[in-house]
């Protein structure tokens, strides 16, 4: 059975972002709102998310379910014709064992989409008041976790990508807080280097844990955090780097800098930055 032949019925896997249910994508709300189905991880997903559902849809948290269970429900109610909707937590492209669900569905014939979502990541980064990318600091971020039960692929243990020194965020590894800060080290990171977890991001228990490679494992033991929170690295989440002064060493973007030319805008100073381009160029001729 290809997907043209399946039944009218169809599954949204939707992104129920990070925790707070105004952080919803309108399309993922209005799919909710209409589903006659709705499958959430209930772990992860607030449940306020559910809140606007019709009063007759079926509504079924998913944390004590396994995968065939999970997909049983799905092909189910759609080859009944039912509209589903199996939010999952963030966004559900990261770490969010949607391929395999995706696998079955197909195998079944049954229609499905993918809604995306706002990921924990960008939360987090939010909630510090930075960015990932920040001119001459780091301009690469890395998304990954540390190796446990799941194996990682070649070349991507957590040394190995630490040792490119850019902006890391780590999922599903604060329970071995311990061995990321081994691992960091091996990578090169210095004791120095900034670390922020947070927990919870989004929900009204989030706890928010600053420090250095050298004190982070202490604090994170400190405040008990033993699940659902990330470990972001890297010099971008230093607090300073928002401050301005006279020994400031980073660069800003060049995106609204009045003396940079690109296709929507002309430098402010365009002619004097042309001719003091040619006068240098006459100068290395000389």
């Amino acid at each position: 059975m290809t997907l043209q032949d399946s039944a009218k019925g169809k599954v949204y896997f939707i992104g129920g972002g990070p925790g707070d249910p105004e952080l919803l994508t309108l399309k993922a709300k209005r799919i909710i709102d209409s589903a006659d189905v709705i499958i959430y991880a209930d772990s992860l997903v607030h449940p306020s998310v559910c809140d606007s559902a019709k009063p007759d849809a079926h509504i079924i948290g998913s944390k004590t379910l396994t995968l065939d269970e999970i997909s049983a429900l799905m092909v189910e109610a759609a080859s009944e014709g039912k509209l589903v909707a199996r939010i999952q937590s963030g966004d559900p492209s990261i770490y969010g064992a949607v391929l395999e669900q995706m696998r079955l569905l197909e195998a079944a014939g049954v229609a499905y989409e993918i809604v995306p979502g706002v990921s924990a990541a960008f939360a987090a980064a939010a909630a510090l008041k930075t960015e990932f990318t920040v001119p001459e600091v780091s301009q690469t971020v890395i998304f990954t976790r540390l190796e446990g039960r799941v194996a990682m692929p070649r070349g991507e243990k957590l040394r190995d990508l630490a040792a490119h020194g850019c902006t890391l965020v780590l999922f599903l590894s604060i329970t071995r807080i311990n061995g990321v800060v081994r691992e960091l080290r091996a990578g090169g990171y210095a004791e120095d280097t900034p670390v922020a977890v947070v927990y919870r991001v989004g929900w009204h228990d989030e706890q928010v844990i600053t420090g250095r490679l050298a004190d982070i494992a202490p604090k994170v033991k400190r405040a008990g955090i033993t699940l659902q929170a990330l470990v972001l690295v890297g010099a971008a989440f230093d607090p300073d780097i928002r401050r301005i002064n006279a020994a400031q060493t980073t660069a800003s973007s060049h995106l609204y800098s009045s003396d940079y030319t690109h296709l929507y805008r002309r430098a402010v100073d365009f002619g004097k930055s042309a001719a003091a381009q040619r006068n240098a160029n006459d100068d290395r001729e000389g």
